[in-house]
């Protein structure tokens, strides 16, 4: 999200003036954006001058949920990046004087599923138990203890798609281009995406909207599809002809839950919808691209998503 944000304001927005904080110095360099060099992101991080001059910071690093975690200590890993780093920064950028501090957070701080109504953001929230939302949970809660010092905007997105794929749909773009037959056909769920393109310009709208002062803001497409279109849409993307055909639910969530993969059965066959009313009631903001346009820029080819 970082570097497509980067290139969307030097593009849209040349007036800004763009730092950009590093763990490490990068390999290449950007244009017009500046970079500085703070090393590991916790409660240890040398910000002291990073944020001189600073009137805006968007807070985009985050140890990330993964499908298969390496570290000995997962749960502490996630707070002390998502939680203590974010804590740490926030005061930093406080004592900076820095006036606006955007975080992008997540939509699993509302949950994992939704069921008759879809989430929004002004939801009361039960705290997460997965780690990773939690962490990010509690980061969020931090931050409100900032808010006499600095407006506080967060915002939560679901699952973001751009050109180059990672993650869940990294890992269904390869399966239905195996040409293995997938149970995949007829799923009628719905879900919330969004593209890099509409987030980015959300995360510009909050950077200088009176309004989005100290609220919290659900990202997406404004169109959910089924894991059915989206399996198609993707196939399409890469010139693939997916085998896809119906495997009744409770089939299928059976055999996940034999082979201990419960929570597959639930990205494929679960919902998640993301309410973006607010967006547009207060910040006037709806988003700028259909998902069409944004898999028809990313991959250049036709696509049946709606």
């Amino acid at each position: 999200v970082g570097s497509a944000l980067l290139r969307y304001l030097r593009q849209n927005h040349p007036r800004y003036q763009l730092i950009r904080a590093l763990r490490q110095p990068a390999s290449l360099a950007i244009e017009a954006v500046e970079d500085r060099v703070v090393g590991e992101i916790n409660a240890d991080t040398g910000w002291s001058g990073v944020l001189d001059g600073v009137d805006v910071v968007i807070h985009l690093a985050a140890r990330v949920h993964v499908m298969r975690d390496h570290s000995p200590h997962p749960e502490q890993a996630f707070y002390a990046v998502n939680t203590q780093g974010t804590r740490h920064l926030a005061q930093a950028a406080a004592q900076a004087g820095v006036t606006r501090f955007i975080y992008l957070s997540t939509i699993k701080v509302n949950g994992e599923q939704t069921t008759n109504q879809p989430f929004r953001a002004d939801d009361v929230i039960t705290p997460p138990q997965d780690p990773y939302a939690r962490s990010k949970y509690e980061a969020e809660q931090a931050l409100w203890q900032f808010r006499e010092q600095m407006e506080i905007v967060i915002i939560r997105p679901p699952l973001v798609y751009g050109k180059d794929l990672k993650g869940n749909l990294a890992r269904l773009l390869k399966l239905v281009c195996s040409g293995w037959p997938l149970p995949l056909g007829g799923i009628k769920n719905r879900r919330s995406l969004v593209s890099l393109d509409n987030l980015c310009a959300l995360i510009r709208c909050c950077i200088t909207h009176k309004k989005a002062k100290n609220q919290v803001f659900l990202a997406a497409d404004g169109v959910d599809i089924s894991t059915t279109e989206l399996a198609r849409a993707l196939a399409s993307a890469k010139y693939c002809q997916p085998r896809l055909f119906y495997l009744p639910a409770f089939v299928l969530r059976f055999a996940t839950m034999l082979l201990g993969k419960a929570g597959e059965y639930q990205r494929l066959y679960g919902s998640l919808q993301v309410d973006i009313e607010k967006n547009q009631q207060l910040l006037d903001w709806q988003p700028p691209y259909s998902p069409r346009e944004c898999f028809q820029r990313y991959y250049g080819a036709p696509h049946e998503t709606p």
